[in-house]
């Protein structure tokens, strides 16, 4: 939004909370040299050309395809569960329309499909939904895949042959020097302002601006005046483990059965970067801390309808991104509704 602005010749006067730039994607050297992502893991992929060649202004580009393994008994499989994930769990040797049938001849029909629990079990049946999906998503969502919206977990998808790909998006890449410094040369024009280590709540009646682009949570922008929208947020628990290499096949493992963290990433795999070292992170799902993951309930939705109104009324005022419109967004659809917002505002 800034860049853009800044483009059509507006002067642009950026704030944050925190004291550093690039919000939840903040890259950085940690003590031993490794590039990690101080927030967890930030993987871009995107089928929009127009968004992918966006951002290539500010940055080169590092090829990478996201690889995930599930741990289930002790073992680890590919996940999201495709053909090879049956043939190893279950000592099958199935082909694609094998995997197909399999998967026919396990699933329990559900219809409508309303809930995470309908999606998974419509769609892999009971036995995979218990090894892989219920209690990661009890864990990260501090709620059963039953109580939660079908969007969650249809983000994953489901295959019959061995693509082991996260995502099979066109455009699959990390920034090769990473996020922070994207965001540095996207903030580097005359008509730019950065503010860092300033919240919004303090100097919002002092602000001289014609506009304010808000990213911040849309309940706390008017008070919580009908209560707190509820998110999940997390604890990172970052470590360097020093003369080791490698530490683990992918760049993600999932843990959905076991121990209180969801899943362990190792940056190394992400950046590319050599390094006598490796540093990785767990993540600890928790209801208090930031707000990172909108929680997908059909009620949280009505309480966000109700702000969603009030927003409308402030017509200085643009409302942009996960927090400030409530929605699971990836990076790169923020990336369009960031850059619609900004063509809207400059008509």
């Amino acid at each position: 939004m800034a860049r853009e602005l800044a483009e059509s010749g507006r002067p642009v006067y950026i704030i944050d909370r925190r004291r550093h730039i690039a919000g939840n994607a903040y890259d950085e050297l940690d003590a031993h040299g490794v590039l990690i992502h101080r927030y967890g893991p930030h993987i871009f992929h995107t089928n929009g050309e127009r968004i992918f060649e966006y951002l290539s202004q500010f940055t080169e580009w590092l090829p990478y395809e996201h690889r995930v393994r599930g741990v289930v008994d002790g073992e680890d499989y590919p996940f999201p569960i495709n053909r090879d994930t049956l043939n190893q769990l279950y000592g099958l040797d199935l082909d694609e329309s094998g995997a197909q049938a399999f998967f026919e001849s396990v699933r329990e029909p559900r219809e409508p499909v309303l809930t995470s629990e309908d999606v998974v079990l419509n769609s892999v049946g009971r036995d995979l939904y218990e090894k892989f999906f219920l209690n990661y998503t009890r864990k990260q969502w501090g709620l059963d895949p039953s109580e939660l919206k079908a969007g969650v977990a249809a983000r994953i998808p489901v295959r019959t042959n061995s693509d082991d790909r996260y995502f099979t998006d066109t455009f699959q890449a990390m920034p090769k020097h990473g996020y922070t410094k994207m965001f540095e040369k996207m903030l580097d024009h005359p008509n730019i302002t950065v503010e860092l280590g300033v919240d919004f709540a303090d100097v919002r009646s002092s602000l001289d601006a014609d506009h304010v682009v808000y990213t911040g949570p849309i309940d706390a922008y008017f008070d919580y005046c009908y209560g707190r929208l509820p998110y999940r947020s997390l604890r990172f628990e970052h470590e360097h483990l020093a003369g080791l290499a490698r530490y683990q096949s992918t760049g993600t493992v999932n843990y959905p059965n076991d121990h209180a963290y969801t899943r362990i990433t190792e940056f190394k795999h992400l950046t590319g970067q050599e390094h006598s070292g490796t540093s990785i992170v767990r993540e600890y799902p928790q209801a208090d801390g930031d707000p990172y993951y909108p929680i997908p309930r059909a009620e949280n939705e009505a309480l966000f309808k109700r702000y969603e109104e009030l927003a409308k009324s402030e017509t200085d005022v643009t409302f942009v991104g996960r927090l400030a419109q409530y929605r699971y967004y990836n990076m790169d659809q923020v990336v369009g509704a960031a850059l619609a917002a900004a063509k809207r505002l400059i008509g």
